[in-house]
């Protein structure tokens, strides 16, 4: 047993832990969690705990149901929000075939393999999410419009203190797991949150997502309100994204620095911003996977629509913040399309794949764009070649359909299942009648 699972077996005996929970997710980014007595975690270390993988979205079929959930103790941390009764912890954990083999269907395993590919030529993949949310007052209820908690707007001191004692709460908790938080404040939307995670490696930051939307619906409930990622919740408000930054580095220095190169950026990252660009249209159907992500895509605000970069350009899919001198470490880029309701684990794996596929071929990098592309009319971004992302999940799915790239990066048993989920999700959205078409053809037609 290594010195990681020891250290979680002490602590657990210490501090009278008496639960702990594995996590772990399904293809479709939703998390699973089974809890086991203390007793049989060393167990679980050594050989993992059998669970019917055919229940579970996107793993198996029921021939070939058995799996295990073997936990990693590298990410063990205590539930702060049980703060009465017998002591609870959890883990997320890698999914295996009954003979340890690594589960082809787990979306974590899809990323760590993404992340070997990254190693095997010498980088490490580092992301920063900025988590964007509403928070309401009340559940869902059907056939009624969601009430936001206020009516404040972007970095707005908000006086009434509710988003506030939310945001204080929400990041204690985040702190209190290990989780470490940047930035808080009000988003541009009613009631709408923004939390910002600290850099970290790719894996990290995607577990510590998984955990950010739990602790933040939990906190949401003991307060009375409700907290959605759902990317569109209003049609005339902006919606939830999720920009995060990434970076490679080659051990302790920034792979995408380079003084004195346009911006201060490298070939590699010119490369890599390249790689996103070809390969945006592809992979859009899983950084952005609902029906409803493309209500926030084509919907303006701040939302990108078209495949470009610019300097320090909000409008653009990626953008290149100003350099700060002497912090080469910090050169990065911002990808600002990923929803805060993606599956972290595949959406990083597939912008890592992208961005590595750029350097592996060398891709040029095109000009970038300056002008508020929002502004802009369609004869002018076709004129400087402007290409749009997907429209619809339609349009994303035959994208992603005809990419080597994606087939690739998530393995033939999660790029079909996801596929299919899909597609029936756009076929039940197709066959709906909605409020707007009521509202629009009854009276007249």
């Amino acid at each position: 047993m290594d010195k990681q699972a020891e250290f979680v077996l002490r602590t657990i005996e210490e501090r009278d832990i008496r639960f702990v929970r594995l996590w772990f997710t399904d293809v479709l980014g939703t998390l699973k969690s089974v809890a086991i007595a203390p007793a049989e975690l060393e167990g679980a270390f050594a050989e993992g705990i059998g669970f019917d993988g055919s229940a579970i979205e996107g793993f198996a079929r029921v021939y070939e149901s058995d799996m295990l959930v073997k936990p990693d103790p590298a990410t063990f941390s205590l539930l702060p929000w049980r703060s009465e009764g017998p002591g609870v912890a959890r883990m997320f954990c890698d999914i295996l075939m009954p003979d340890g083999a690594p589960s082809y269907a787990d979306p974590r395993y899809v990323l760590k393999r993404t992340l070997s590919k990254a190693a095997d030529l010498g980088f490490t993949f580092y992301t920063h999410p900025e988590v964007e949310f509403y928070l309401f007052k009340d559940a869902p209820r059907p056939g009624v419009a969601p009430e936001p908690i206020d009516r404040y707007g972007y970095f707005d001191n908000a006086p009434n203190g509710v988003a506030h004692d939310f945001r204080r709460q929400a990041i204690t908790m985040l702190e209190a797991m290990g989780i470490s938080v940047e930035y808080s404040h009000h988003e541009g939307g009613p009631g709408q949150q923004e939390i910002d995670l600290r850099y970290a490696d790719a894996l990290t930051t995607a577990d510590n997502l998984m955990a950010f939307r739990l602790v933040v619906q939990e906190v949401a409930l003991e307060q009375g309100l409700y907290a959605s990622f759902m990317p569109k919740p209003f049609t005339d408000h902006p919606g939830s994204g999720m920009h995060t930054h990434l970076s490679l580095f080659e051990g302790d220095r920034n792979a995408f620095f380079e003084p004195g190169a346009p911006y201060q950026l490298s070939k590699v990252a010119r490369s890599f911003i390249a790689g996103l660009i070809v390969h945006a249209p592809e992979i859009t159907a899983v950084t952005n996977q609902w029906v409803n992500s493309y209500k926030r895509l084509t919907g303006g605000a701040e939302a990108p629509a078209w495949i470009c970069w610019g300097h320090n350009n909000r409008s653009a899919l990626i953008r290149v913040p100003m350099y700060k001198p002497s912090k080469g470490n910090s050169t990065r880029i911002e990808f600002r399309s990923l929803d805060s309701a993606c599956n972290p684990y595949l959406a990083f794996a597939v912008l890592l794949a992208a961005g590595l596929k750029g350097i592996e071929e060398g891709y040029e990098l095109p000009a970038g764009a300056e002008d508020d592309v929002w502004s802009l009319t369609e004869s002018e971004r076709r004129a400087i070649g402007l290409k749009p992302l997907p429209l619809s999940l339609n349009q994303a799915i035959q994208a992603m359909e005809r990419s080597e790239l994606v087939a690739e990066t998530l393995g033939e048993h999660v790029y079909d299942f996801f596929l299919r989920n899909k597609r029936a999700e756009w076929e039940e959205y197709r066959r709906q009648v909605t409020t707007w078409e009521l509202d629009r053809y009854l009276p007249t037609l």
